[in-house]
């Protein structure tokens, strides 16, 4: 797993573009490993407190979902399960998992930059993400960088159709 050692601390001024230029890095990875690219970084107070990539078929694991690997590697850094005020950034809109445990995380906000149109938990499908009945609401915000964000998702799955 890559290290924290290439971070650049970011001004307290929110910059999407930058944050998920990191989550693309990530996802970059999981091509590499031959997993649905998508990345992710979980970013509290300007730091980058958590990142990871899809890494389903290298563990044989369902739940082992960028996003789910960025939130323990945040618990972890934060030794707190609560995430309070940390925003997660993702190339592709987080499913009803991932959204659930954002949610369960009392994380602050998603930015992710392309929509899941099949099985996205923060809008497309479903809003677990700001459901009326659940305890905590997350802020969702879309599009960032989306055409990169696709554009890494379709190389993959076109590559994928073609061998």
């Amino acid at each position: 797993m890559p290290d924290f050692d290439d971070e650049i601390q970011f001004s307290p001024i929110v910059n999407h573009d930058a944050f998920m230029r990191i989550a693309l890095k990530e996802a970059s990875y999981a091509l590499e490993e031959g997993e649905v690219p998508v990345g992710a970084v979980i970013v509290k107070n300007g730091k980058i407190i958590g990142r990871g990539h899809n890494q389903r078929e290298t563990l044989n694991d369902p739940t082992a979902h960028a996003e789910m690997i960025a939130i323990t590697q945040a618990a972890a850094e934060l030794e707190n399960w609560r995430l309070v005020g940390a925003t997660l950034y993702v190339t592709l809109e987080p499913c009803p998992m991932c959204a659930g445990a954002l949610v369960n995380a009392r994380m602050k906000r998603v930015v992710f930059g392309v929509d899941d149109r099949r099985a996205g938990g923060c809008g497309s499908v479903l809003n677990i993400a700001q459901h009326d009945r659940l305890n905590h609401h997350v802020e969702v915000v879309h599009s960032i960088l989306k055409e990169e964000c696709g554009g890494i998702l379709q190389d993959f799955f076109r590559s994928r159709r073609e061998t």
